[in-house]
């Protein structure tokens, strides 16, 4: 996807300042505090050492609130530029958690406060340095607990998008950054040289899921083919060409992957159970 630096993007994100001074005794001195809001169950799945003790800290912090929402508006179509390799990931000593990504594509035209989407979910890069050809963006605790990206480690591959320009052509569909849950790869089976992908998720989720639908896997546009009710699953194919271009065929049944559905089916499931009043 080619993309006009003299055009000024959808997105509007809060960029956030590079990280300043860092004083590790601030991390180590927030994890005594924990165990709040956080089963065993939900410690014991995180693989990542460092996830596990960060969220650990964060959890004592936590307060009631009203639902989480991001302040990021940006679009993606969900054609994915390239596939980067994580460095580095933990927490930082002022309370917050990096990613660091190797890349090419995505840094021709990089900025502080760019969103880029990273295995689908919109991310602002936070630090870049195209000498060593790599970006940083920050991670809240929310993003971990709701999205794939608890899996990830030094070495891992993940899909990579910009954010849509005036200029961009769409190729896949309107896709925004915003992962609504997380599904798990229930069977990988091969077709010739395609290969079908089974995937299970919450009926939350499967209500908006229909036969030659858009939806977005780990940030890539698919077309489902198949809807199964009963057992809450749903399936599409890739063909050769996308299976070498995006990180979907390199996990294992079991796997999470991030989803976000058709946005046009949330609008439509608002209208009808509301009336398309407020109430």
């Amino acid at each position: 996807m080619a993309a006009a630096a003299s055009s000024a993007p959808f997105c509007k994100s809060l960029a956030k300042a590079p990280r300043s001074v860092r004083n590790p005794g601030l991390f180590v001195s927030a994890r005594h505090n924990l165990k709040q809001n956080f089963s065993a169950s939900h410690l014991a799945a995180f693989k990542t050492p460092s996830l596990h003790l960060f969220l650990r800290s964060k959890a004592s912090e936590m307060k009631p609130s009203a639902p989480y929402r991001s302040t990021i508006r940006c679009l993606f179509t969900g054609i994915v530029e390239e596939m980067g390799e994580v460095l580095d990931l933990g927490p930082t000593a002022d309370g917050g958690f990096d990613l660091k990504i190797s890349a090419e594509t995505i840094l021709s035209d990089v900025k502080l406060g760019d969103s880029i989407a990273v295995n689908g979910t919109c991310l602002t890069v936070t630090h870049f340095d195209l000498a060593t050809s790599n970006f940083t963006v920050g991670l809240a605790p929310e993003t971990l607990r709701k999205t794939s990206l608890i899996e990830l480690s030094q070495g891992s591959l993940v899909n990579l998008e910009r954010a849509l320009l005036p200029t961009t052509r769409l190729g896949g569909h309107f896709v925004q950054g915003h992962v609504d849950g997380t599904g798990e790869i229930a069977s990988l089976a091969v077709e010739d040289d395609s290969l079908w992908v089974k995937v299970r998720t919450s009926p939350e989720l499967m209500k908006f899921v229909v036969p030659k639908g858009f939806i977005a896997v780990d940030g890539t546009s698919l077309t489902v083919v198949k809807v199964y009710d009963e057992e809450c699953c749903f399936d599409f194919m890739l063909v050769a060409y996308t299976q070498q271009k995006v990180v979907i065929p390199l996990k294992k049944v079991g796997q999470k992957v991030n989803l976000e559905v058709d946005i046009l089916g949330k609008y439509v499931e608002r209208l009808l159970s509301s009336g398309g009043f407020c109430r």
